[in-house]
């Protein structure tokens, strides 16, 4: 049986230089030009209008794709870990079966209509990269980016079975097999003790794990430096970074 399941959020990944996604300069803060954020990262805008979604998801998050781990990524690379945070860190510090439960940076999949398991490729970016590397004109950028993605530039309509969409879970979908769910659940159905790391407890997976943590009266445990009010009597909350976390 399981002993202990980590749960990780942006703030993990934040002393590598990755802004959180609710902080001053989050990603769920700062949309582009036209959009917020919250219209922009859906599946209906990337239907709508794959190049403004393409051009923000290139600059708020494959910029940073370079970015290395920090102590945190190492100290957790030999524990079991589900971590909502895309940027791949975890793997790059040597974790081999952790779950990016919303999925990752560096892979695309095959467009297709949600629920149908289809294999990750490897993203695109190093092409869209040098490619632009010269440039800030925004249009030679999205035309850039929807070569890539195999959508035309006439109809900029993704194409379903021959179109690219970035590996990540968008705001109006939902979590299937693709983002490894029956196996995140069936993990946290054998822990007795969850430590959640640099997460504000905003998306879906988090009460997913609350709840079934509930119901096995396991251990709870959180850790981050900020306030939090999830209604839990007994939770053990740990107001600093999870970088002093480890080092306790």
């Amino acid at each position: 049986m399981m002993e202990t399941l980590y749960i990780t959020g942006a703030g993990v990944s934040a002393e590598s230089g990755i802004p959180t996604f609710r902080g001053t300069d989050g990603f769920w803060t700062i949309g582009s030009i036209n959009y917020t954020p919250q219209e922009i990262a859906t599946r209906a805008m990337y239907l709508r209008h794959p190049d403004e979604f393409l051009h923000w998801y290139f600059k708020r998050f494959a910029t940073y794709h370079e970015i290395k781990p920090n102590s945190v990524h190492y100290w957790l690379a030999d524990k079991t870990l589900i971590t909502q945070n895309i940027d791949g860190l975890d793997g790059k510090a040597g974790n081999k079966n952790y779950i990016p439960i919303h999925g990752r940076l560096d892979k695309v999949s095959l467009f297709l209509e949600q629920g149908i398991d289809t294999p990750l490729l490897d993203a695109p970016w190093p092409q869209v990269f040098t490619a632009c590397q010269n440039t800030s004109d925004a249009n030679f950028i999205k035309k850039t980016l929807l070569d890539a993605f195999k959508i035309s530039a006439k109809t900029k309509t993704p194409e379903l079975g021959v179109s690219l969409k970035p590996f990540v879970l968008l705001f109006d979908e939902y979590y299937t097999e693709n983002y490894r769910i029956s196996e995140a659940e069936r993990w946290m159905g054998e822990a007795d003790h969850f430590v959640f790391m640099g997460t504000s407890f905003s998306v879906n997976i988090t009460t997913i794990a609350l709840r079934i943590a509930l119901s096995r009266q396991s251990r709870i445990e959180v850790v981050d430096p900020n306030p939090i009010d999830i209604g839990i009597p007994g939770l053990i909350h740990h107001r600093i970074t999870a970088a002093e976390y480890i080092a306790v």
